[in-house]
């Protein structure tokens, strides 16, 4: 573990690999797979699926001392989940338990360790699609966070019940072979942290009123618990310090000034301090609410290390193990979160739905082949909203790790890849992993496509290192590249190849706006191909115009968007809502001007005007970004479609979309050739 590696010398990380302990249960190293929701993954018994099971020990497999699963619920009586959908320790015991533990056992095949993460539910914040019948429930008649209802207030015979059932799961999964659990919690904005913020709660009962009445609920969970399993049996707790609540439905921006309307930080010390108290053994930080969803879900506008401050703060507070998540992925932070009191674990989520092999790769000295995260969150948040399914879109192998697994060749054939984009590098990648002879062909001097320009903004560096992460795959793989190679169709039909792949990506759409107007696609400003004035109208509010607005005003120029239909990004779903969102309201905060509704007619004499439903607006303007979509650049395969016999057309040459769907259909394809 010390070999040196890109001028870092792996002593660095060292600390990351140290033994650990919660309670007296010891930790091989100190990363922890951070929860994420295992929609998909759970059977119709409340079980773990097949998936499930694969997906957690892959984890194992690669390197992580601590995996704790995502949400699972405990009650399905006062509210209902839409089962099946998240696994259950309480809904059907016996399957819980046989599933659980061929989990369990396989995992601690690894020496590595597992909790159960447990709920007591949503409550204001339920997902509408699994809403059901039921009214919302909440500590008190409250707005439900997403639909226009008011809950209904839970009885204290309620909250008992949920109390029990909490003691009753923790019993089944320490049957199951667990080795503690984490209470999902007072966090967030869910059921419990509904009952701990004075926002929500306004009950006069035992469970309202002061503090330690608002974290009663939380305080007989954790007694239950102990009481059920015995006092060694660890439990610990998802705790959020810090809201970022302005008002009901709405979060603040990060360096925004506001009055905190949830849970401020020095109420987040002290009710740190008393469910320490109680008997919680250890404190998994974040900060955020549903109402602040971008904090809780950082998607790439949030800066690295986000949770650090306030997991420090918690150190400085309660003498338990704290765990830190929110984008530590650099393992040059996570260590030096360890080594300046940050934390004593370091929690990765996504990353390892991106890689799951990232801990024994940087232990092994090989951090260049970790696979990034870019917190795009189609795959995983994104997914999980609009198809109740948790994936990745950089690794379409997560959570499908035994019906994607790579298929061995028979017969080793030589491929072309026409395209280096990330579908070309995607495709050329598997087909060399799997054994077959990829050559792949770029007409620029540069792999990565239209993700070049994307990655250029600050905020989308991980876009960049993505394709430097393809790059030295393909090397490793051997994988033969040929640059400023511009195919056409007689040099495909001449070549000495079994199948061709297209991935020929897309170009920028584009119209006038009159000879004289200072027109350049996004793609060129950000690239630095065309100059951009001090004043620049984007047309288009799409995710690509956003991002160029955003990334226009953040270099100090003076932005406005002009988009024809009546919201921003109101196409190419599903993206993530705590992603759209956040990009909706940094706009404004960043002072770019948006119209919407709203359509360019002509460019004259330094001015741009725009027609909208109130008339005719005038926008002086130096520079005008086209940012309407793009067009898929098909042309060689049309022609080639009639001439070979084994032929495939991949990414945004078959259909304008987004990284996911480029990388997916990618891996599809070149996984069964």
């Amino acid at each position: 573990m010390l070999e040196r590696k890109g001028g870092v010398t792996l002593e660095d990380y060292k600390i990351l690999f140290s033994p650990f302990s919660i309670g007296k249960i010891q930790l091989k190293n100190r990363f922890a797979m951070a929860p994420m929701g295992p929609l998909g993954l759970g059977d119709d018994q409340g079980g773990f699926n097949q998936r499930g099971i694969d997906y957690y020990t892959a984890r194992a497999k690669g390197g992580v001392g601590l995996i704790i699963t995502g949400v699972t619920f405990v009650d399905e009586q006062v509210e209902q989940h839409g089962m099946p959908n998240c696994p259950s320790s309480t809904y059907n015991p016996i399957q819980f338990v046989r599933t659980a533990r061929e989990m369990t056992e396989r995992i601690h095949a690894y020496n590595s360790k597992i909790f159960l993460q447990m709920s007591g539910g949503f409550g204001r914040v339920t997902i509408p699609t699994n809403l059901g019948e039921y009214p919302p429930v909440a500590p008190s008649p409250i707005q439900h966070r997403w639909l226009d209802k008011t809950c209904r207030a839970l009885t204290v015979e309620e909250i008992q019940s949920i109390v029990k059932q909490f003691g009753r799961g923790a019993h089944n999964a320490q049957r199951a072979g667990f080795d503690g659990v984490e209470i999902h919690a007072v966090h967030e904005g869910y059921l419990l942290d509904q009952f701990a913020i004075s926002l929500f709660n306004h009950r006069t009962d035992q469970y309202g009123g002061s503090l330690e009445n608002r974290l009663r609920f939380a305080k007989e969970v954790v007694s239950e618990i102990k009481a059920c399993c015995g006092a060694d049996f660890p439990v610990i707790l998802r705790y959020s310090p810090k809201s970022f609540i302005k008002a009901p439905r709405e979060g603040a921006l990060p360096g925004e000034l506001f009055q905190e309307q949830g849970r401020d930080l020095d109420e987040g010390i002290e009710a740190a301090k008393l469910l320490v108290s109680y008997g919680y053994d250890a404190l998994d930080v974040d900060v955020g609410s549903y109402d602040s969803w971008w904090w809780s879900h950082p998607p790439m506008y949030q800066e690295k290390g986000l949770y650090m401050p306030y997991a420090k703060r918690m150190k400085e507070t309660v003498d338990v193990p704290i765990l830190c998540a929110g984008r530590m992925d650099d393992p040059k932070r996570a260590a030096g979160a360890l080594q300046n009191g940050v934390c004593d674990l370091v929690s990765l989520g996504r990353p390892l739905l991106a890689d799951p092999e990232y801990v024994n790769k940087l232990r092994s000295g090989h951090r260049e082949q970790i696979r990034p995260c870019i917190s795009c969150q189609e795959g995983c948040m994104g997914r999980i909203q609009e198809y109740s399914m948790i994936n990745c879109a950089v690794n379409p192998q997560a959570c499908r790790e035994r019906v994607t697994d790579y298929r061995p060749v028979l017969r080793p054939k030589n491929v072309l890849v026409i395209g280096g984009g990330v579908a070309g590098m995607e495709a050329a990648r598997v087909l060399a992993e799997r054994g077959h002879h990829p050559h792949l062909w770029e007409s620029k001097d540069r792999l990565g496509g239209n993700l070049l320009a994307a990655g250029v903004p600050a905020f989308k560096e991980d876009d960049l290192a993505l394709i430097h992460w393809y790059e030295e795959e393909l090397k490793r793989l051997g994988v033969s590249i040929h640059m400023n190679c511009t195919a056409d169709a007689r040099m495909v039909r001449e070549g000495d190849y079994d199948a061709v792949i297209v991935a020929t990506g897309s170009t920028h759409k584009t119209f006038s706006l009159g000879a004289e107007a200072p027109v350049h696609t996004a793609s060129d400003l950000l690239l630095g191909n065309a100059p951009c004035g001090s004043r620049a109208v984007v047309i288009g509010g799409g995710l690509v115009g956003c991002e160029t607005a955003l990334w226009l005003s953040q270099c100090g120029k003076q932005v406005a968007i002009v988009e024809s239909l009546d919201k921003l990004m109101a196409v190419n779903r599903p993206l993530c809502h705590a992603n759209s969102e956040m990009l909706e309201r940094l706009l404004p905060f960043h002072q770019v001007r948006i119209l919407t509704s709203a359509q360019a007619v002509a460019y004259r004499e330094g001015q741009l005007e725009v027609r909208t439903t109130a008339g005719s607006q005038y926008l002086p303007c130096d520079t005008v970004v086209l940012a309407v979509g793009f067009q898929e650049e098909n042309r060689l395969y049309l022609e080639l479609r009639d001439q070979i016999a084994e032929l495939y057309l991949l990414g945004d040459a078959r259909k304008v979309a987004n990284v996911m769907q480029a990388i997916w259909d990618a891996f599809e394809v070149a996984n069964h050739i």
